[in-house]
């Protein structure tokens, strides 16, 4: 059995259809921190992923267009 990362989630930004990046975190809170944040700067997508099971596991994929609007 592989062993659990000590970072368990992992975000994959990507623009018109290319990763940018792959950035793992230790709680889903600074994974969507980092998700909110690659939206704004320019990806167009961001794909969560969670370590679960020995593997990793798509948990959730955002759009720029699903994020809400910065309050003024």
């Amino acid at each position: 059995m592989t062993t659990k990362p000590r970072k368990p989630w992992r975000v994959i930004p990507t623009q018109n259809g290319i990763k940018l990046a792959e950035v793992d975190h230790t709680s889903e809170a600074k994974a969507f921190e980092h998700v909110r944040m690659a939206l704004r700067s320019g990806a167009d997508t961001a794909r969560v992923e969670q370590w679960e099971g020995g593997r990793w596991r798509h948990f959730e994929t955002m759009h720029a267009e699903d994020l809400p609007e910065e309050p003024a």
